[in-house]
């Protein structure tokens, strides 16, 4: 049975963003991790044969970032998610062993919970993205941290300031460094593949910086009860503060991850990790314009396939 020509006509068929090309998805599925000629020629996926390698990865990677900056003698902005986490204990390790001072450096929490309004978690909510990234990075890091005036979190009152902050530090010489995952959905923070019917031209999705309240695809909001919240949906709150492609596109580095396995053969991220490796930009799906920009996914050997049938 071919089950693409079941989605029309089915539950599915107004689950899935209009503009997906599913047939293009599915072939994504069959390629691996080969080179595409619409990669820029500084992006390269890494293999990591298991999650403990792929947190050490990931955190030396955001570190010496940092240490290079430093070195340098220049800022650096860097954007960071919430997840994955397990990066951020062995950023804060090389950082230490190696001595680096963040006082360079200032932060920007690419996405928050909200509502309809904006309105975000208290900051000790353990569920709230800022206090993740107190307990994970920034109080770990004792003296070295990143002084609490430059860590930037997605507020409704903060997050519209960003565009403003990233141009000024940009201006002075510093750089900017993405650090993000793929969603189920494929999105970059918490900017969803639906959004793209609310503009008129790529110009136009390219350059808009943030939403306030962003509305969740069902699946990412899944996605987030599986992996946060301990498969408690009715915890996961269905909307978002976040950063829009106007910021995401401005980085001039990234470090991306994906290692979404969960064990047993089963995973929820190999069909977003290959669609984005493979699909070619489209702003129905914006975790394929990562693979443009210079800089390094790491992934988790496994999601990239065969993806076949198996039953667990």
């Amino acid at each position: 049975m071919d089950f693409m020509s079941t989605v029309e006509g089915s539950l599915l068929e107004n689950f899935y963003p209009v503009g997906w090309d599913m047939a293009k998805i599915d072939a994504c599925c069959d390629k691996g991790v080969a080179r595409e000629d619409f990669w820029h020629k500084d992006f390269n996926p890494i293999e990591c044969d298991n999650i403990y390698d792929f947190d050490t990865c990931m955190g030396h990677e955001i570190a010496n970032r940092i240490k290079i900056a430093r070195e340098a003698g220049r800022k650096l902005a860097i954007i960071l998610p919430v997840g994955p986490m397990g990066m951020y204990r062995w950023a804060v390790y090389f950082l230490t062993q190696w001595g680096i001072c963040c006082d360079h450096v200032t932060t920007f929490n690419m996405d928050e919970w909200a509502d309809a309004n904006g309105d975000t978690l208290p900051s000790d909510n353990p569920a709230s993205f800022e206090y993740s990234m107190k307990q994970a990075f920034f109080n770990p890091l004792g003296e070295l941290t990143i002084p609490e005036s430059q860590r930037n979190f997605a507020t409704k009152a903060n997050l519209p300031t960003y565009p403003e902050k990233i141009a000024k530090l940009k201006a002075e010489g510093a750089e900017l460094v993405l650090v993000f995952g793929i969603g189920r959905m494929c999105h970059i923070a918490f900017w969803e593949p639906h959004f793209a019917v609310d503009f008129d031209s790529e110009a136009a999705w390219l350059a808009e910086p943030y939403r306030i309240g962003a509305k969740l695809h069902p699946l990412t909001i899944e996605q987030n009860a599986i992996t946060s919240f301990k498969s408690r949906t009715t915890l996961v709150p269905c909307r978002a503060n976040t950063i829009g492609p106007g910021l995401f596109m401005q980085a001039d580095y990234i470090i991306g991850g994906c290692d979404g396995a969960l064990g047993r053969g089963m995973g929820w991220q190999g069909m977003s990790f290959l669609t984005t490796l493979h699909y070619g930009p489209d702003t129905h799906i914006p975790s394929t314009y990562m693979p443009t920009m210079p800089g390094k996914l790491f992934y988790l050997k496994e999601l990239a396939g065969p993806l076949v049938a198996e039953c667990n």
